[in-house]
């Protein structure tokens, strides 16, 4: 008996009807665990993000102190002379110290005093010297200045050192702690907002350590990988689609394109380091260098993506165009190329997406050394937003894993205005046939 046969006493209706009621059921069940799998999904990138908003978002605020400073003209201008450079030469950590052992007296051993300085931040000399040059008539006075906190201390005014457990257990002692509450009770502890994480560049220290240099370091890097990627891959696309005729070595020519696209990225940081820094000399660690290995490692991708591009553009545009009397390369620039732009767009942002997010070619290259400075030219040696990342993140003092979620929400951001300029590009150019 044949498997559409109907049993004995059933009609072929009832059996069309009974499974076609089995066919629905299976396909809501296949409906609702795709549904499913969406929510999962959603979820998971939910909780992710809730997770590194949670440790991000403290290191919008900074935690200052504030003592009354005696600008002593013995200490500051010993001569009396007023000049910029006798005052920048000053010891401004002695005043900090100075202002500090008088609020808290009983500070008196040695130990104590080491404890007590680690109240400031080493950047409060930094502090005092610019409230000085910027107004050198406070010599000789004594006002109220907010210094930055150490980080421990920081830490512990957040909520994220805690305060019971044993001793030997903490970071800070009792005594720091009890010298801690005496200043807040008094109205000498605030949180301000921490503009320094989006003004300086990296430390040493946590609390003063900034995200500038490495977002610098990636808008140089990635303007020149763009600047080389993104016209060496349209036209190579074009000719390949457009122009290169169909024999074994064009063939050969795509299949390592599409090979290259799933290369590893560290082989491209192998490549760069042989061939950029030992062959031709280049400068180690600098975004000029950043951006040609990605621009390598990007140029596949952009080439794959607008030769796709390029094969969706109907094929009676170009008959009409060449049946008007326009000349290929006339037909490609002015008709097909400008209906490809937004799917070559798109891919390019794609492409500069993935390059925004690598590290492993960058530390081939010397990228993961510790820079402080902010560069101003893409040869000045200068670290990127993904190594920034790698760095703090393994860092052994604790307030550092603020800054690394800090800065993970700052690369998400760039990444975000990236996809979103792709989506704005493509409606600009994009093009109805």
């Amino acid at each position: 008996m044949s498997k559409w046969a109907a049993p004995t006493g059933v009609s072929l209706a009832d059996c069309a009807q009974a499974r076609l009621r089995g066919r629905y059921r299976a396909e809501r069940r296949f409906r609702y665990c795709g549904i499913a799998a969406i929510c999962l999904a959603l979820g998971m990138l939910g909780v992710l993000f809730a997770t590194i908003l949670a440790q991000g978002l403290p290191v919008l605020t900074q935690t200052q102190i504030g003592l009354d400073v005696a600008f002593a003209p013995g200490i500051l201008d010993p001569d009396g002379t007023g000049e910029a450079e006798t005052l920048a030469r000053a010891d401004y950590r002695k005043l900090a110290r100075n202002a500090l052992r008088t609020v808290i007296p009983e500070a008196s051993g040695r130990r104590d005093k080491r404890a007590l300085a680690k109240m400031l931040s080493i950047g409060a000399e930094e502090e005092l010297r610019d409230a000085v040059l910027a107004d050198p008539t406070l010599v000789g006075q004594t006002k109220r200045i907010w210094l930055t906190a150490g980080a421990d201390f920081d830490a512990l005014n957040k909520g994220t050192i805690a305060r019971t457990g044993a001793e030997s257990d903490r970071r800070l002692s009792d005594k720091q702690i009890a010298w801690f509450d005496a200043l807040d009770a008094n109205g000498q502890v605030r949180r301000a907002f921490n503009s320094r994480f989006f003004t300086a560049g990296d430390s040493r220290e946590p609390e003063l350590a900034g995200v500038l240099g490495a977002v610098v370091g990636t808008l140089y890097a990635l303007a020149i990988t763009l600047l080389l990627a993104f016209p060496l891959g349209v036209m190579a696309a074009v000719y390949l689609e457009e122009f290169a005729p169909k024999n074994r070595w064009t063939g050969i020519v795509e299949v390592n394109i599409n090979n290259l696209a799933a290369v590893p990225s560290i082989v491209f940081g192998l490549l760069g380091l042989a061939v950029f820094l030992n062959f031709f000399g280049l400068p180690r660690s600098a975004p000029l260098v950043g951006g040609m290995v990605l621009a390598l490692m990007t140029l596949p991708t952009i080439i794959i993506a607008a030769r796709a591009s390029l094969k969706a553009v109907p094929p009676s545009i170009r008959e009409a165009a060449l049946g008007i009397g326009a000349s290929p390369m006339q037909t490609v620039t002015h008709h097909v190329l400008p209906l490809a732009m937004p799917g070559i767009l798109t891919g390019t942002i794609i492409g500069m997406a993935r390059a925004l997010g690598e590290t492993a070619p960058l530390l081939m290259i010397g990228m993961v050394a510790f820079i402080a400075d902010i560069p101003s030219r893409v040869t000045d040696p200068a670290s990127v937003l993904p190594v920034q990342v790698f760095l703090w993140a393994d860092a052994p003092e604790r307030a550092f894993a603020e800054r690394t979620a800090a800065a993970i929400l700052v690369l998400l951001t760039v990444l975000v205005a990236m996809n979103l300029s792709a989506v704005i590009l493509r409606k600009k150019f994009e093009r109805r046939w």
